[in-house]
This record gives C-alpha cells, structure tokens and sequence, in this order.
C-alpha cells in the first residue's frame, strides 16, 4: 500500500528517505561511504530496528566497495573494524548488531581469494537481509491481520511501518494486510514525544496509504481508552529478550499499563530477527540516552529553561507479563497476560 520507499540501492548507493524533514519535505539522499550511514542512522534520517539492520549491512558492502587497493587479508581485518562501529552506533535495537555481525560472518564463509568476490558476497548478504525483511513483514501482517476484527480501532505508538522496515513494516503492516483484505480499520496514533515519529511519521504513512487515523498526544491514551475508542494496541520492538520483555520506543511501557487497566489486548510486532536470546530480561538492555536538546529545544523552538536537567531515554521496557502476544514472522504467540 504505501507508494514510498525507505531505502534501496541503486549503482552501488544506499538510497534513504531522509525521516527527520518528514513530514513536511520528502527527500531522499544517497550514500556511498559508511561513514555517513552511520551518522544518518545517529540523526534518525534513517530508523527503526529492521531499517537501521538493514542500512549497517549495506554500510558494510559500501565500506568494502571503498577499499580497492588492498589485500583480501588487510580488507577481512578492515571490515571487522568497520563492523565494531557501524554496531555502535545505536546500542538498543538488536537488529544492528545482528545484521552486522549477519554480513561479516557470511565474508568469513568465503574460502576464494579474491577480494572482489569477498565484496560481491557482502553486497548479497546486505541484499539477502533486505529481501528477507520485506518477505518477514508480509507475513507479520497476515497473521496480525486475523486478529482485527472489522470496524476495529487500533491503537500504536511511535512508528512501526514502512518507513522503519524494507516493507511495509511491523505493526503497521498489521493494519495494511487487513485493510487489504476488506476490513474498515481505523488507527489512533500517539504523537510519541519528544521527536514525534507518530505525529511526524505513522500519521504520515497511513495517509500516504489511505488509511483512516486519528493523531493524538501521548498523555491522551489513557482518555481515549476510558471512552470505549480503542479496540487492541499493536506497538513494534527494537529488541525482545530470552524471557518476552521488550524494549520499544519510550511511551510503550505506559501504554502497556494503561492497556491492561482497561482489558484491551495489547500486542507487540516483530520479526524473529528482534529477538535476542542472549539476554534474558529487559534489565540487561542497554538503553540509550539522547541529547537533552531534543527534549529542551525540539524542533528549533526553546521549551524549556536554561540549564535545567533532563532525562531523555530513548526506549522503555515493556514486561513480558503486560503483553497479550507477539505477532512475528512465524505466526502469533502467547506473551504472559491472561
């Protein structure tokens, strides 16, 4: 359905939806040096865990492409260090490091010696992650779709769609497929402070797709939900760990809470490729702090005092026990509320 596209390659170029003009310009910049990838992904011009996997794999074979007047040895060597700072260059979203780590061990596979065969293997990988993630989200969104009722009303925080994945998204794509097959869905989107990716980006999308939302501010959910307006909560996840906790932009876990106080089933899309099973709960996630001007200075307008503290954690943990499900790639499974 939506009639964009978040990235692709196109003559040994990354090209990206630049997400943070949105959504008043739609412009897209490419990029041929790694380096620059990581400072997109730093900016938020590209984001989203599968969307930011997906740029550090390329980000890879891009760095490689770079690097012709070397010996395969010195090129191996080379892009395991490039590997180590693409994958710190966001630490919550597991994506990253899986994709990364992904493309790296698929150039170690490689028995020739020819580094121009090395690098055609790191751009098949980046491209075999990106095919995958589109075919993930298709199938995220047919089995999320079973679950909606028609004339349901969903629910989602920050931005879970297309512009976070190479296909239509997570729990977006949950909203696409039954809009696809018939039913009438309509979406409230929590505007997600302090960068609003809800109000800037998920109202977007779906108008950009024909999809009836409703944009409201965060502090609002819990008023909708006491008035009967929300039927099911779909949010997406940057990581799920070893025991169902996942870690979501900051807002999800309140809006878990306020989700059970009121009986409404909440629900968390992703692809298999969020879950990280060697950590065991979400207090073991590293969660990233961004700069306090995002808070004090959104947008380029002061609103808040000089100097004053700020707090600004990019991502909560939800506990697996205020989860309904998890809608995934492989079907739909049980999280830990009854």
């Amino acid at each position: 359905m939506p009639q964009f596209f978040t990235l692709k390659t196109e003559n040994k170029k990354l090209i990206v939806l630049d997400q943070t003009l949105l959504p008043e310009k739609e412009v897209y910049i490419s990029y041929t040096d790694y380096r620059d990838i990581i400072s997109a992904i730093k900016r938020l011009e590209v984001r989203g865990a599968p969307a930011i996997g997906i740029a550090a794999a390329y980000a890879l074979a891009l760095a490689a492409e770079a690097e012709a007047d070397i010996t395969l040895d010195q090129l191996r060597r080379l892009m395991d260090d490039i590997g180590r700072e693409i994958a710190a260059a966001r630490p919550t979203a597991v994506n990253l490091s899986w994709a990364v780590n992904r493309t790296l061990a698929a150039g170690e596979k490689y028995r020739g010696e020819s580094a121009k065969e090395y690098r055609a293997v790191l751009w098949a990988e980046a491209d075999a992650i990106m095919n995958e993630d589109i075919a993930m989200c298709d199938a995220i969104g047919r089995h999320g779709a079973a679950l909606l009722e028609d004339k349901c009303t969903v629910l989602t925080h920050c931005n879970a769609g297309a512009l976070a994945t190479g296909g239509l998204g997570t729990a977006l794509a949950v909203i696409y497929k039954a809009v696809e097959s018939g039913k009438k869905i309509k979406v409230f989107a929590d505007e997600t402070r302090p960068l609003l990716q809800g109000a800037r980006l998920t109202c977007w999308e779906l108008m950009q797709s024909g999809v009836d939302v409703t944009l409201i501010t965060d502090n609002m959910a819990g008023y909708v939900m006491s008035q009967g307006k929300i039927d099911i909560v779909i949010t997406g996840a940057d990581r799920i760990t070893r025991n169902g906790d996942a870690a979501n932009k900051i807002g999800t876990y309140a809006v878990a809470v306020l989700a059970k106080e009121h009986n409404i089933p909440f629900y968390v899309a992703a692809p298999e490729s969020s879950f990280d099973r060697t950590i065991e709960s979400g207090d073991d996630i590293v969660i990233e702090e961004r700069d306090p001007c995002e808070v004090t200075c959104g947008f380029g307008k002061q609103t808040a005092p000089d100097h004053v503290k700020v707090f600004n954690p990019a991502f909560d943990v939800t506990p697996r026990r205020l989860i309904t499900g998890y809608i995934t790639d492989k079907g739909v499974h049980p999280g830990g509320r009854g």
